[in-house]
């Protein structure tokens, strides 16, 4: 696979070492492309940062590292030096060209990189609470951690996802209790529905399905009995419902790990977390309550981990959760929590600094509120249901490709408005539409039953024109934007990716004739020029989990 940049980064390396016996450090070497096109496809800085520690002008240090890299790049037509001492590289039409075979052999698997190859990292995300259905905010987490998880495992990383079941709390009480009312009602009984309960219709539903699988036998049984049994039965109901909706949403979890898993044996993972963080002295008693001294790795104050009341606080069984990731074989953690939990991260991290696992084992992102806007006004509610906008009646609504789309876009450490009349529209002002209606407009190029069937060729020396060599260069570039957006968990980065590479399609298609049949030769090979071009945007969309469609309605 080409991956100029890369070549262009291990080349400045070596020829710094080798010309002024100099190691570069992180940082000081950085391969871009310029503003300027017309200066060269890359560009450099390092003759400007090694200014200082050499003591001379960057333009001097600059010429015999020119002369070293163009021995170690054949690939590079020019290497040149502009001032203030930027070192430009201008590639060879030829090795530009040579992506298109690579592309097409590679197909469905290009992209694919090993950069994360023998890596071990385990994802948490969405874990809502199993008491509801899904809404946008879960929408917007679910988007950006199916996509992190797509990127890793596109670039070699070992990922587990999993979903987290808080299902050890009082919520879960409520849920059996609420099912209880519903269930009381759909036989004419009256049943308080507790206050704090859950009144959505989805209740309604799970209790009439209640209801038809084992008859009322439930109306004179022993309450505990009663409450144990709808509590389960609602969380599994609810998380079968949440488990469809993610599914249909093109989100997979592979693991579902219960809050209540850590309970079981009387409590005995738990325990055993909290005998070890004693044996290492790093809790105490005070005031009939467990501390543990979070104090001295940076929290503002001590947390509590075992109330005086002999109840747990939520931080415990989280710490045994996060030591059993790590013991199940992923030294990586990677969560993602709502904003609200931000000061709740530095807590978690500093659980596991304590018992000893490297800093960096557990990394968060949190994800910032989302709204829902229509001509400028916020759309807080469901127009047919009344209630908050669900995860089901968002993609009912705009699609999920829309909906994914619009929630990966934009970072997640900022807020964001999701404007739906946009998301809904067929012109080429929606940035999904945009990315996918170039894709119909490769694909209709090649169904042309004027053009040629392809030929696969060696070398395509007649892609000469600046937007082709343009649209190869965006195509070499795609296995490192791959690596680096796994890496750096920026699935927004890749929405721009896909922008960049289709504006420079419809540029190139707005002003070259694909079909020559004067010279069937140039036909030939700007055919494979499109099918490297239909290869890497079906990709990048596969990456962020939106759809390729082969045809698509004109723009409205």
């Amino acid at each position: 696979m080409n991956d100029f940049g890369s070549k262009i980064y291990a080349a400045a390396q070596k020829a710094v070492k080798e010309v002024y016996d100099l190691d570069v450090t992180e940082g000081q070497l950085v391969v871009e492309t310029p503003q300027d096109t017309k200066l060269g496809d890359y560009s450099t800085s390092i003759a400007m940062k090694l200014s200082r520690t050499l003591r001379r002008n960057p333009m001097e240090i600059a010429e015999p590292l020119v002369a070293k890299l163009a021995e170690l790049l054949p690939e590079c037509e020019s290497i040149t030096v502009a001032r203030p001492g930027f070192i430009n590289f201008k590639l060879k039409a030829s090795a530009l060209t040579a992506v298109i075979n690579d592309v097409l052999a590679a197909g469905d698997d290009y992209g694919k990189n090993e950069s994360g190859k023998g890596k071990h990292l385990l994802l948490e995300w969405v874990s809502a609470n199993p008491t509801g259905d899904l809404h946008c905010g879960h929408a917007r987490n679910a988007a950006w951690g199916d996509c992190i998880a797509r990127m890793m495992e596109a670039s070699g990383w070992d990922v587990l996802r999993e979903f987290y079941v808080n299902d050890a709390g009082n919520q879960i009480v409520m849920l059996g209790e609420s099912l209880t009312a519903r269930y009381f009602e759909h036989f004419g009984k009256e049943y308080p529905l507790p206050e704090g309960g859950y009144h959505a219709d989805d209740i309604k539903v799970i209790a009439a399905q209640l209801a038809e699988e084992e008859g009322d036998k439930w109306l004179t049984a022993d309450p505990k009995e009663r409450l144990a049994h709808f509590m389960d039965y609602g969380k599994k109901k609810e998380l079968e419902k949440i488990d469809r909706d993610l599914k249909a949403y093109r989100v997979t979890m592979q693991s579902w790990m219960h809050e209540t898993f850590f309970y079981e044996n009387n409590s005995k993972r738990i325990n055993d977390c909290l005998q070890h963080m004693a044996d290492m002295g790093l809790t105490y008693e005070k005031d009939g309550a467990l501390w543990f001294k979070s104090t001295d790795y940076g929290d503002d104050k001590d947390r509590v981990l075992r109330k005086s009341d002999g109840t747990l606080s939520y931080l415990t069984p989280d710490i045994a959760n996060h030591v059993y990731k790590i013991e199940r074989g992923y030294p990586l953690l990677v969560n993602l929590w709502g904003a609200d939990h931000h000061s709740y991260v530095t807590r978690m991290q500093n659980a596991l600094t304590a018992l000893g696992y490297p800093e960096g084992t557990l990394a968060v992102d949190l994800i910032q509120m989302v709204r829902m806007v229509e001509d400028g006004k916020e759309v807080k509610m469901s127009k047919r249901t009344g209630n908050a906008i669900t995860l089901r009646e968002l993609c009912e609504d705009i699609g999920v490709d829309a909906a994914r789309w619009f929630f990966v876009s934009k970072d997640v450490a900022t807020h964001m408005d999701l404007d739906l009349k946009l998301a809904r529209s067929k012109d080429n002002n929606n940035p999904v539409y945009y990315a996918q209606y170039a894709y119909s407009r490769m694909c209709s190029i090649l169904k042309n039953p004027q053009i040629p069937e392809f030929k696969p060729v060696d070398t395509y020396d007649r892609l000469t024109d600046e937007k082709e060599l343009q649209l190869l260069k965006m195509i070499s570039e795609f296995p490192k934007e791959v690596a680096a957006d796994a890496l750096n968990r920026k699935p927004n980065k890749m929405t721009e990716y896909i922008i960049s590479l289709v504006k420079v399609f419809h540029s190139y298609y707005n002003s070259t004739k694909v079909n020559n049949p004067d010279d069937p030769e140039l036909t030939n090979e700007r055919i494979g020029l499109i099918k490297a071009a239909m290869i890497t945007l079906k990709n990048a969309l596969t990456l962020i989990g939106v759809s390729a469609p082969e045809s698509m309605p004109a723009a409205e």
